[in-house]
């Protein structure tokens, strides 16, 4: 997608005379030599070995018990070191598209040798101590060969770890196991950092938001729902205004910081609309419930127009969730206040006039800003 944007836009700085097509054409040479980008051949190639390392698996479990119990530490041993070696060698040849194969072979068959030989002793232990150490070895890979591949098999490894959990223990905080997603979540950006896998930081913010929706959900009130957005809109604000000290480190993470810091709030947002319905509206408490929603309806809508301010120009993902939320919020309240269609119609008014109102401030600041920028380069 990136790519083809790319290739249109040297396309047109080409015809207006401001790149010659020289340059444009070693800038696309430039981005397809990079290893973070697309290449169908490479997603081909990882989704063979996982098919490959499973068929293998599959074979050697199927065959456990008429091999030796030696000859079965012997093969594994072999197998998992001949894999990591093998990427080794293919690694100094130039050949990084086979070497990620070889590594995540090699990883899944690190995963399925703990499995086998501790069934084959009779070790006691779980499944969330197996996928835990499975992760960790995943990640020493990782940095050892700086794989991209190899974070993303972390990453979904972790997606395991949450998914195993939650099956036995969706309902309660039991022992330090509920941290292990966060130390997870900390360990792949750092890998993402460290090994240059900008893809698969998505695995890390999607744990985070999956496991602060989970903690709400052992904690659901109207009060944590409150806190659960206000500290998606702080993530959000800390990592979007200019002025803070984590915006020139959210900046290097691409537009996933903001995004996800503004879903947090926005999901936040939607449990608050969700604890308030869950309500009993009785005549007594009708004016304060309508205050409520009146009051959660304003803080929805300033936050989609304060996220289209800060992000909306230079982030997509960020400006399409905002213009999505502004949207639910109109609906939600057009369905609550529909039994009054001048009422509805008076509250499009005054939200069209103060959204116009935002859009004014916000374009005139815009206008000012790049006079500044004009009158600093032109001193």
């Amino acid at each position: 997608m990136y790519r083809g944007r790319l290739e249109r836009d040297l396309k047109i700085w080409v015809d207006k005379g401001l790149v010659d097509a020289t340059a444009a054409q070693a800038v696309l040479r430039e981005y397809d030599g990079r290893q973070t980008s697309f290449s169908a051949g490479r997603v081909l190639t990882i989704l063979a070995a996982v098919l490959l390392g499973l068929a293998l698996l599959l074979f050697i479990s199927a065959n456990w018990e008429e091999i030796p119990r030696l000859a079965r530490l012997l093969a594994l041993f072999a197998m998992i070191w001949g894999f990591y070696l093998g990427a080794a060698k293919l690694l100094t040849a130039g050949r990084s598209i086979l070497a990620a194969a070889l590594l995540i072979l090699g990883t899944l068959s690190f995963g399925g040798a703990m499995a086998l030989v501790g069934q084959m002793y009779n070790m006691s232990g779980d499944e969330l101590r197996m996928i835990i150490v499975w992760f960790a070895a995943a990640c020493i890979v990782a940095a050892l060969f700086r794989s991209s591949a190899q974070v993303a098999l972390a990453g979904f490894l972790a997606w395991a770890f949450c998914g195993a959990y939650l099956w036995d223990h969706f309902d309660r905080w039991q022992g330090v196991m509920p941290w292990v997603p966060l130390l997870m979540a900390a360990v792949l950006i750092a890998l993402v950092r460290y090994v240059d896998a900008p893809r698969a930081r998505h695995f890390a913010y999607l744990i985070i938001v999956g496991w602060l929706t989970w903690l709400f959900g052992l904690h659901e009130s109207l009060n944590a729902a409150i806190l659960f957005a206000a500290l998606g809109m702080a993530a959000f604000l800390a990592v979007s205004i200019p002025a803070s000290p984590l915006m020139p480190l959210a900046r290097t993470a691409g537009a996933a910081p903001a995004f996800y810091a503004f879903l947090v709030a926005a999901i936040g947002l939607f449990l608050v609309h969700a604890e308030i319905s869950n309500e009993t509206f009785t005549n007594d408490l009708w004016e304060k419930d309508a205050l409520a929603l009146i009051i959660v309806a304003v803080a929805t809508l300033a936050s989609s127009v304060i996220a289209i301010a800060l992000s909306g120009r230079d982030n997509g993902a960020v400006r399409f969730l905002a213009y999505f939320v502004f949207a639910c919020e109109i609906l939600y309240l057009a369905s609550e206040t529909i039994g009054s269609i001048i009422g509805t119609a008076g509250f499009f008014l005054i939200a069209g006039l103060l959204v116009a109102f935002a859009a004014w401030v916000v374009i005139r600041l815009e206008r000012r800003f790049s006079g500044s920028r004009e009158q600093g380069a032109q001193a």
